[in-house]
């Protein structure tokens, strides 16, 4: 038997472009280092939206698994107990944790991974990122490996990409001002994305906890954004929500000190016709519940799933909007109907903005059908390129 074509893979790539097409049970498969990533093209923040929204019209109709009895588990994290008698077993600092995230995604992509990372804040001591991640890319129908790849840009990317789908179909095309909280990585890629979907955009306010963070992200925006000719930094949250056309909360933390400590909108300081995409801890007063705030999210199952899983009320667990949400409709508190899934609008489902004063709070969980379908895309292109390095499973495996 041979594998022309397998899963995953196009039919039509260049014949020097795919030597995985090894007759089985010949596996072999593609290293990408972080290099070869971006090479790959995974900080193309445009063609990563692309892919979004390809993913979630899949997602809406279907054509995807997670993990769980619902099959729309974000995944499995191992964390470590206050105390252990153990002397080597790690205490459990700050985001310290090991998580697994697969999925299944079908349409054109046909492709199967897991992202695998490790996270521990103190990591920054050292001058590492808080989370290493890795994904591994699978051929569906064998389980073969076809790439293994650096996965923190990845991750970042496709993160940030979801705001942007969301602000593709709910911003205003003539927003102008945008308001980031928390001054990192994910502030990036979701400004990134903003700027895809808004390109108008010439003013930005943000707020950070320390000088030097905000000094780099201010860099980073001269020179990524010279159309962004005005940068204010900010105190509050009041401060980066008001006159701005799009928000995001982009900074880190656990949820644990409880939902009263998250960062909370109230309704008086919003502009007419705002956006907000919510990838991080995020609390709403309760006049923001009202049925004329248009409430979305990436997925309903995702965070019904974290409502099973998770002690009541599970936002106090999960610190995204959407969890309130989803607390709420479980309590008969707000109608299923309100929240919108963002795959239904994309597939035509549901609408997008109505009216140019419209609110539209969208909450962004994550989840791993969105590294499937970005790596599946940067593996392609890897291949098409030339790039990474092709290493051996077997020739033949010892244990057939």
């Amino acid at each position: 038997m041979t594998l022309t074509a397998p899963a995953g893979i196009p039919a039509d790539l260049p014949e020097n472009a795919n030597d995985t097409a090894t007759p089985l049970p010949h596996v072999d498969f593609l290293y990408l280092s972080e290099a070869d990533m971006i090479a790959a093209g995974v900080t193309d923040m445009h063609q990563c939206v692309d892919t979004m929204e390809e993913m979630f019209a899949l997602f809406a109709a279907g054509d995807y698994r997670m993990t769980g009895e619902s099959n729309d588990s974000h995944g499995a994290m191992m964390t470590f107990p206050e105390t252990s008698p153990f002397p080597n077993m790690p205490v459990p600092t700050e985001d310290r944790r090991f998580m697994a995230m697969p999925a299944y995604l079908g349409g054109d992509f046909q492709t199967t991974g897991v992202k695998w990372y490790g996270s521990n804040i103190a990591n920054r001591e050292k001058g590492l990122p808080r989370s290493i991640l890795m994904f591994t890319l699978n051929d569906t129908d064998t389980g073969a490996p076809l790439a293994f790849m650096s996965a923190n840009l990845l991750s970042a990317y496709r993160t940030g990409a979801v705001p942007g789908v969301g602000a593709r179909h709910f911003a205003r095309k003539d927003s102008r001002v945008a308001g980031i909280a928390g001054p990192g990585v994910m502030a990036r890629t979701v400004l990134l994305a903003f700027m895809d979907a808004c390109p108008l955009i010439d003013t930005l306010k943000i707020k950070g906890r320390g000088a030097e963070s905000l000094t780099r992200f201010q860099e980073w925006v001269r020179d990524e954004f010279p159309t962004i000719t005005t940068i204010e930094v900010v105190d509050t949250i009041e401060d980066v929500v008001r006159g701005s056309d799009l928000v995001s909360f982009c900074t880190t933390g656990t949820g644990a000190s409880g939902s009263e400590n998250y960062p909370t909108i109230q309704r008086e300081w919003i502009k007419p016709g705002a956006f907000f995409a919510m990838p991080s801890l995020c609390n709403t007063d309760d006049s923001l519940l009202e049925s004329d705030i248009t409430k979305v999210v990436d997925a309903y199952g995702l965070y019904e799933t974290w409502y099973e899983e998770f002690p009541k009320p599970s936002f106090e667990y999960i610190p995204m909007v959407g969890q309130k949400w989803m607390d709420l409709v479980k309590a008969g508190e707000l109608a299923r109907e309100e929240l919108v899934d963002i795959g239904d609008v994309v597939s035509g489902r549901r609408p997008g903005r109505q009216s140019d004063d419209e609110i539209v709070i969208m909450s962004v969980g994550g989840m791993p059908v969105e590294d499937v379908a970005w790596g599946t895309k940067v593996y392609r292109n890897a291949l098409e390129r030339g790039i990474g390095q092709k290493l051996n499973l077997w020739t033949e495996p010892a244990l057939a």
